[in-house]
């Protein structure tokens, strides 16, 4: 299982879903939000209205606490349902098959998983401005809003639910400047790691 952490603009996501073309497996990204939808219950717009972002106002052990003692309160949150449904759709994705997921605090569901290789995606501001003017079709001042905006959300979420840092290199087994290798490279970089790190498992 490969998971993908990425700075808005860095082109994670295409990598993520060319390293899945090269492995010959599925790469799950919004794709998540659906199933997670449907297994839980739950609307799925909701899924989509609280996608990667966090509610602070909760704290994070009563979503932990609720999870490990095998249930979901009827009064809990709805944001913490959702992170939950989400949680347990990504478990259920990795007992299956090998595959590739986008975000989402993948890394952190599956930090227990022996053949997990969690990766961060970064990349040059400049060129991470340049494919979103690209993207959404905005001059360089939107761009860097956007970029701003999405980063904050990730990081927020990331660090709200999870127990590491977004972007911290001791939060991934790997970390990748796309700027410095390209998408190509990347995805080269990602296997070979991914094969070097399962013969040092198997060593251990």
């Amino acid at each position: 299982i490969i998971t993908i952490g990425r700075q808005c603009g860095s082109g994670g996501k295409l990598i993520g879903e060319m390293l899945a073309g090269k492995m010959g497996v599925k790469c799950y990204d919004k794709e998540l939000l659906a199933m997670a939808a449907k297994h839980s219950g739950l609307c799925e717009e909701l899924f989509e209205k609280h996608d990667e972002r966090p509610t602070s106002s909760f704290l994070y052990s009563l979503v932990m606490d609720s999870y490990s003692m095998g249930y979901t309160a009827s009064d809990m949150p709805i944001n913490h349902k959702i992170f939950l449904a989400q949680f347990d759709t990504i478990k259920k994705l990795a007992d299956e098959a090998s595959c590739v997921i986008v975000g989402r605090c993948a890394d952190y569901a599956l930090e227990d998983y022996p053949n997990v290789v969690s990766v961060f995606i970064t990349g040059d501001d400049k060129d991470k401005l340049k494919r979103l003017q690209e993207l959404y079709k905005v001059d360089e001042s939107k761009a860097k809003d956007i970029m701003i905006k999405t980063d904050k959300q990730r990081s927020n979420y990331y660090n709200y639910y999870s127990n590491k840092k977004w972007s911290d290199p001791r939060s991934y087994d790997l970390c990748i400047n796309s700027s410095k290798v390209g998408a190509d490279g990347a995805v080269d970089v990602i296997m070979n790691f991914a094969k070097v790190k399962q013969a040092w498992n198997r060593q251990k």
